[in-house]
């Protein structure tokens, strides 16, 4: 697998990633790869996502929020 180096990340940078990473109960590297992969990620389709999810819930019904959504706002 390729190694990516990056030079010249700011000390804070370096040390928000360090806490990130321990957060998360990864290392440094660990952290670091999953940050990449999830910014490499391919582009989501976002026709095909609403298709999908017209899909799931297609014959379904829903009751009317109406009332609920006027007493929120009364608050």
């Amino acid at each position: 697998m390729p190694d990516v180096l990056i030079r010249g990340l700011a000390p804070d940078v370096v040390e928000r990633l360090k806490s990130r990473a321990k957060e998360n109960g990864r290392s440094l590297q660990a952290e670091l790869k999953a940050i990449l992969e999830y910014a490499a990620r391919p582009p989501l389709d976002i026709p095909e996502a609403i298709k999908r999810v017209r899909a799931m819930h297609r014959g379904r019904r829903f009751s009317d929020s109406t009332t609920l959504i006027r007493e929120a706002r009364e608050r």
